[in-house]
């Protein structure tokens, strides 16, 4: 059994999920490869499997024809539903959505794409992302659709003791782009950075070619009203396997993760913070309804709160039983919910499904 992964770029939640079910699949006799149309950074994290990097109609025609894959399964790209079928690809063809924004650009591309959608895919399939499974539902009820959580790997990405920082560290993963809302989370880490007099540092991870030269000039601009330029630590492409690193240090220093996101699909930046101790305050973006469960998992604030989300945090910092016992409860629910034994037995009942036969 072989299954063809395809999407835009090797960077983010979709190149950390894929490592993640390489592993999974693997370990269930499935031999999984993955095709990106380019690669904006000047290194590739290790899938663990064959890995190709192009947008060109020839070399894709011969990485299908060579494959003979039973499955593609394409992130996001309605486009390449037909593109696929044209250069031959005889599999069944699985459209996985990730996340696309506000539940109206998913609308959006739903219905531009829809009558692709029915001519030549034979699956939809969704992470749980509670405006997606609506928006599936509603506008393809004729299309098989399989809904279950992500794989992740507590085993390899876990708490690494011994990461010290002599401040307490808050910290944001994103893109500087509009949804991921970095200017809340400046604002955030301003106020708290006050009450808490300076004692404090904030870090940024992010990757510089995802931006636009607009959006830098106003983070820019915002990070000097705010005067965080002492506070402030921006981490650059930051490999993932040196997260863990980092996250485990935020939880140690009596920090925590941000995530100030308007919608996300099913992001994997609070599995990540939770397999390594790190508490999580977040916005209700919807997809992370998975993995955050209020005052059990992590906290949640109101979007636009920016006082509710320093309030929040304060308790996070400083209700130390409270503190203690999301950490504790975090990795336990990751590890019972998010397991990769789990995630391949799904992804093998969904083929089951579709008609494979996995040998």
């Amino acid at each position: 059994m072989k299954i063809l992964f395809i999407f835009y770029v090797p960077s983010g939640g979709i190149d950390t999920l894929n490592r993640q079910r390489s592993i999974a699949l693997k370990e269930k006799g499935i031999q999984p490869e993955f095709l990106y149309y380019t690669n904006k950074r000047n290194y590739l994290n290790d899938h663990g499997a064959p890995v190709y990097i192009t947008d060109n109609d020839s070399d894709i025609k011969a990485i299908i024809d060579n494959g003979n894959y039973d499955a593609s399964v394409i992130v996001s790209d309605f486009e390449m539903l037909k593109r696929l079928d044209s250069l031959g690809f005889k599999g069944k063809k699985i459209i996985e959505i990730q996340g696309y924004g506000p539940k109206s650009r998913a609308r959006e591309f739903f219905l531009r794409y829809q009558n692709d959608v029915r001519q030549y895919c034979d699956g939809l399939l969704n992470p749980k992302t509670p405006h997606i499974v609506e928006l599936m539902d509603e506008i393809f009820p004729e299309i098989p659709k399989f809904s279950f959580n992500n794989c992740f790997d507590t085993e390899n990405f876990s708490y690494v003791p011994g990461q010290i920082s002599s401040l307490p560290i808050i910290a944001w993963t994103g893109r500087i782009e509009d949804n991921k809302n970095w200017r809340e989370f400046l604002l955030i880490a301003a106020q708290l950075y006050r009450v808490l007099g300076g004692n404090l540092r904030i870090h940024m991870y992010e990757d510089p070619s995802l931006s636009t030269p607009e959006e830098r000039m106003a983070f820019n601009k915002l990070v000097k009203q705010l005067q965080l330029q002492d506070a402030l630590h921006i981490f650059e492409n930051v490999r993932n396997d040196e997260m863990k690193l980092h996250y485990s240090m935020i939880g140690d220093s009596g920090g925590f993760y941000c995530m100030t996101s308007k919608v996300e699909g099913a992001p994997f930046s609070p599995l990540e913070a939770l397999s390594c101790c790190c508490p999580v305050l977040t916005t209700d973006s919807d997809g992370v309804r998975t993995s955050i469960i209020h005052n059990a998992t992590g906290k949640y604030y109101t979007i636009g709160d920016v006082s509710e989300a320093v309030r929040e945090a304060k308790d996070l910092m400083g209700n130390l039983s409270l503190r203690d016992q999301i950490r504790v409860n975090g990795l336990e629910h990751v590890k019972a919910n998010f397991n990769r034994k789990l995630y391949a037995e799904n992804f093998c009942n969904m083929l089951h499904s579709l008609g494979l036969k996995i040998n």
